[in-house]
Order: structure tokens, then C-alpha cells, then sequence
């Protein structure tokens, strides 16, 4: 079927108004109406070919909700109506260890939301700035939030997990100190997400007109990193700090306000490498530099579910598809809170 969407033709071009194809339900496949895609700084990393192996056309979008349009002969676990998200994976090997314990997330053959080989047209994935998507039910995910906040639940398929599986991993809750670095799409959720866990949580900024804005996400405090008393005065004592910035920056100040066996977990994604940090801030304390990337299935569940529970969305800008290349300019100067989501009932307007 064609419907529309957005996407690139190259990387040095703008998104602009595309007819793709999407292909018919097969058994276990589910078809989605999509409502709302967040806009992840990946989206433009990827369609600019700044990160190796875009393939064009590009869509991009793994942040997607909307209800179920249809499903395949065989699909137990969705009826037409419900509504349902889609996060960054659509398919993996479904055999392999990865697999097979619910983290198909580092599955080697995960195939992503967009720029991920299939046999649809065109060869290759096309993501969520467009009108459908046909999903096999496995990657399908239920939304338990109330409709009118399904935009705002939107950017939790990868935002969301990407900073609660780490938080829960190494196990963030009551007793533990977390630091949040970066403000901004996948820090204000991480902020949220370790507070509903029951952590204290610090946040660290550039900014100190962010102060205000941590505080009210959920920060117990917040830190201005470029204030050497105030990072001086948290030396050895976090257990966790969740590096959410996707630039390149001196990752040895916050390595020192680790305790000893405190990890640093990486989860924002530069297009160029942070400098080395300096190996006796690891070997004199034990400490570890970590990575993590989005999460499985089943954890991608309980996040939403955990969400749901807590009442825990997004803080978003809502923006018409005619408004992406404007907006991929502003997300590169920090200019949203936090997050930008497409009204995908623009799309062909």
C-alpha cells in the first residue's frame, strides 16, 4: 500500500513529502495508523549520513504510537483498535542467546526501525514519519496511558528505554546516588525515571538557567558542571551516573565523583569520539565506563508499563511534518523542551 511520509533523498538535502510502500499484514504481522513519532537525535544523525551506512531514501522515526488498523490470521496478542507503540526494533534473529532472554536489542541480525535491510521495498527499513507501518507482532508494545497522552507517551519508545534500562540494570532505586548528565531528551526522562525509582538524584548541566527546570523534573539537586566547587563537593559518592550528552566532552570530571565500583554508563551518541579519559581515574577506584543502548522487548514493556503506573510522560513540542527540517535546527542548539513529536495527521496536507 502507499501512504505518505516524510524523509531525504541524500544527506546533504532536506526531508521532504514522500509516497512509500508498505507491505500487506502477513500472519503474524500487525498494521499500525500511526498517530505521533518523536524526533530522536539519531533521526538526524542518520538521515545526514553522519553516522556510516545510510541508505537512501531515509524515513526516520523509531518513536511511534497509534492504534491497530489490522492484524494477520495468527496474531494473538493485538485486536484492531488497541493502542499500541513501536520503539527502534522491528525484527532480529528470534534464535540466538540475545534472543532468547528478551534482549534482542544486541541481537547481530536486530533490525532496526529504519536504515535496516528487509526484503520491503525499497530493501530497506523506512520508519515512523509516515502514515503506517506493518510490525510482526513480537515488536509491537501495548500503551497503558490514557489516549489524550499518546503523543507524550511517544518518545518513551526510545528515550524512555533508553535511560530506564540502564537505570534498572544496575539496579538505581532507594540508598543509591545517580547523576544525570544532560538536560535534554533522554536526560529529563532520565531524571523522571530514576526519582519514580526512588534514587537521589543529581542532575548535572552546562546551564545555570536549567537549575529551575531540573528540580521540577525531579532532580535533588543539580550540579553546574562548569562550577569546579560544586563538582568538587560530589567527589567518590555516586553509585550510577547516566551520561546522556550526544557531544564529545571530558568525561574525567565526572568520572572523579564516582565511588569506588561506581559506573558511568554511556548512552548519548556522538558523531565523534569523547577524548580519552585518563585510566587512573578508573584502576584507583575500580570504577567502570559503560554502555548501553536502548533496551529488549520485554524491559521495553515494563518501561512503559512502569510509566503508566507512575504517570510518567514525556515533556514534548508538538510540530506538524512540514516543520522537521526547522525543528532538527533547533534540537541542534538545545532550543526544545525536550522533546519534538510529528502530528502524523499532517502528513499530506
Amino acid at each position: 500500500m502507499l501512504v505518505h511520509a516524510y524523509g531525504a533523498h541524500a544527506g546533504d538535502k532536506p526531508l521532504e513529502p514522500l509516497r512509500i510502500t508498505r507491505r500487506e499484514p502477513g500472519p503474524h504481522d500487525v498494521q499500525i495508523a500511526i498517530a505521533y513519532c518523536g524526533v530522536c537525535h539519531s533521526d538526524i544523525h542518520q538521515v545526514r549520513a553522519e553516522w556510516a551506512g545510510t541508505l537512501f531514501p531515509c524515513v526516520p522515526g523509531h518513536e511511534i504510537v497509534g492504534r491497530v488498523a489490522a492484524v494477520g490470521a495468527h496474531v494473538s496478542r493485538y485486536r484492531v483498535g488497541d493502542l499500541v507503540g513501536v520503539g527502534c526494533i522491528v525484527d532480529s534473529c528470534q534464535h540466538c542467546h540475545e534472543c532468547e532472554e528478551g534482549l534482542e536489542n544486541y541481537c547481530d541480525g536486530m533490525i532496526g526501525t529504519y536504515n535496516s535491510p528487509t526484503p520491503d521495498e525499497p530493501g530497506h527499513t523506512l520508519g515512523g514519519y509516515s502514515q503506517q507501518i506493518v510490525v510482526h507482532e513480537r515488536y509491537v508494545l501495548r500503551v497503558r496511558h490514557p489516549e489524550a497522552q499518546l503523543a507524550a507517551v511517544a518518545p518513551l519508545l526510545c528515550a524512555g528505554i533508553t535511560t530506564y534500562s540502564p537505570l534498572r540494570h544496575w539496579n538505581a532505586g532507594p540508598g543509591k546516588k545517580v547523576g544525570v548528565v544532560g538536560i535534554g531528551g533522554l536526560g529529563h526522562m532520565g531524571i523522571k525515571l530514576a526519582h519514580a525509582m526512588g534514587a537521589h538524584v543529581v542532575a548535572f548541566t552546562t546551564s545555570e538557567s536549567k537549575r529551575e527546570a531540573a528540580t521540577a523534573l525531579g532532580a535533588d539537586e543539580v550540579v553546574v558542571s562548569r562550577n569546579a566547587q560544586e563538582m568538587a563537593a560530589h567527589a567518590k559518592s555516586f553509585d550510577l551516573i547516566l551520561n546522556t550528552v550526544a557531544m564529545p566532552h571530558d568525561l574525567d570530571a565526572f568520572l572523579a565523583l564516582l565511588k569506588r565500583d561506581g559506573t558511568m554508563t554511556l548512552v548519548g551518541a556522538p558523531a565523534t569520539p569523547h577524548p580519552s579519559p585518563n585510566v587512573f581515574n578508573l584502576i584507583t577506584k575500580r570504577r567502570s565506563i559503560a554502555g548501553s543502548m536502548i533496551g529488549g522487548i520485554p524491559e521495553t514493556q515494563e518501561m512503559l508499563d512502569f510509566c503508566a503506573e507512575h504517570g510518567i510522560v514525556a515533556d514534548i513540542e508538538m510540530i506538524r511534518a512540514g516543520e522537521i527540517n526547522e525543528a532538527y535546527e533547533r534540537m541542534l542548539k538545545g532550543d526544545v523542551k525536550y522533546r519534538f513529536v510529528m502530528d502524523i495527521s499532517t502528513l499530506g496536507a
